[in-house]
């Protein structure tokens, strides 16, 4: 199948028309609205440093529907204990910043380039990138961001400083958000830690048959609108 190449013309062409690996698209660029059009299209970046940007639609796609959530014995403790506080949207730039630096087991590198990183501040900025901040007695020790349209939330990328804090940052996301909205979590590719949680592998085809959906949905971004407006001054949960 042929990779497109993309224009400055706001367009996609169908996530079904991605190659064996997922490759869509290559080229374009990061604005706001290029963005939203590609994960409301079932779309993502991906690329590293030096690459032009690759947008990609993977077949099968990893999702994680909230009540399918699966929570370890050895997570309940961590859980039911004080020792980790959270936040949502307090430091959205030092989240971001994390997971594109913080080394992780068995990886070189990051895929999250300083123009990723400028692209979703800006989303952030207008209200569509949301992150989790996990504390541990003051100071930021992991965490997550992600893209919320409708009642989706699409991860992109989670930290940890400290042994289960992001499992905390997911486990925390969910709970909280579910009441509020949230329908499902795009993991996008797979994992062990999110397969580890629940996670599972759907057809593409019946991840963009639920999309549409999805994306009707509002009660869930006017949770995060609300909980930004009434957001706490102090700097840790």
């Amino acid at each position: 199948m042929p990779v497109y190449q993309l224009t400055d013309q706001l367009v996609f062409p169908p996530a079904e028309l991605a190659d064996p690996d997922g490759l869509l698209a290559v080229g374009g660029d990061l604005s706001v609205e290029r963005l939203l059009l590609a994960y409301r299209s079932g779309i993502f970046p991906w690329y590293e440093p030096g690459q032009p940007i690759l947008w990609w639609s993977p077949d099968p796609r990893l999702v994680l529907f909230p009540l399918r959530l699966q929570i370890s014995h050895s997570m309940r403790p961590v859980l039911n204990s004080s020792r980790f506080s959270i936040t949502y949207d307090r430091h959205f730039s030092e989240v971001i910043h994390k997971c594109a630096t913080v080394s992780r087991s068995g990886q070189h590198g990051t895929w999250i380039t300083a123009e990723m990183e400028a692209a979703y501040i800006r989303l952030h900025e207008a209200g569509w990138a949301h992150s989790a901040e996990v504390w541990d007695n003051g100071t930021l020790v992991g965490g997550l961001y992600g893209v919320c349209i409708g009642g989706c939330f699409f991860g992109e990328s989670m930290f940890t400083e400290v042994p289960n804090a992001s499992k905390f940052a997911l486990i925390k996301l969910v709970r909280d958000w579910y009441p509020r909205g949230l329908a499902l979590i795009d993991c996008q590719v797979p994992s062990r830690h999110l397969l580890s949680l629940g996670a599972e592998l759907i057809p593409r085809s019946r991840f963009l048959r639920l999309l549409p959906g999805l994306l009707r949905q509002k009660k869930l971004q006017h949770a995060w609108a609300e909980q930004k407006h009434h957001a706490p001054s102090n700097r840790e949960g």
